[in-house]
């Protein structure tokens, strides 16, 4: 994650936050900015996989 990035995150929070709130929403900003460059990879699963692999959790 870049610099810039956590300023704008920071510019577009209210005046008062508390820090877990802020440290929270880096982290989601940058599993998201990780999730793009798996993609971007293409380090993916199809549906099938994804589910097969998952399997022993959705019953």
């Amino acid at each position: 994650m870049k610099k810039t990035q956590v300023l704008d995150a920071i510019q577009d929070m209210p005046e008062d936050i508390a820090i877990d709130v802020l440290m929270e929403k880096l982290i989601v900003l940058q599993k998201i900015e990780e999730g793009q460059k798996q993609i971007q990879e293409g380090k993916v699963y199809r549906e099938e996989e994804a589910e097969k692999k998952l399997e022993k959790w959705l019953r």
